[in-house]
């Protein structure tokens, strides 16, 4: 059996919002699309499942971000994960400059949980809360300069 990730989805509470933001740090809007219909409430296992998605990419063509907003059913909010949860709880990306990258997400109102840190003198990283109170980790690999 061979198996491949596809992506990562992620149901936001805006969806615009979410791309400015994971598009300002440099992934791409590969398409948009509004979903619904059997199949969709089939897959998902939702009655009368509409939302509004977007996939973007990673600039190395590897990552996927599926993100979603949901017409219908109602989005429920819930508390924002924290990093010791069980399940699903954070995207990472690696960047070539993580000032560049805070100051990005600064723009949108997202700013380090604690602050940098630096692990093992390989990486500089942090957790931020993205769009949504969406967990995301950036990391620089510190002998890549």
């Amino acid at each position: 059996m061979v198996i491949k990730l596809e992506n990562v989805g992620i149901a936001v509470r805006d969806l615009e919002a979410a791309i400015a933001f994971f598009t300002d740090l440099g992934l791409t809007v590969l398409g948009r699309q509004e979903v619904s219909g059997d199949w969709a409430d089939t897959a998902v296992d939702l009655d009368g499942n509409h939302a509004m998605i977007a996939m973007l990419q990673t600039p190395d063509g590897q990552g996927m971000l599926e993100l979603f907003e949901y017409l219908h059913p109602e989005a429920i909010e819930t508390d924002p994960t924290r990093p010791n949860e069980i399940g699903m709880h954070r995207v990472a990306f690696s960047v070539d400059d993580l000032d560049a990258a805070l100051a990005v997400a600064a723009r949108h109102g997202c700013y380090p949980l604690r602050g940098v840190a630096t692990y093992e003198d390989a990486y500089r990283l942090t957790y931020l809360r993205g769009p949504s109170g969406i967990l995301v980790m950036l990391a620089e690999e510190l002998n890549s300069r």
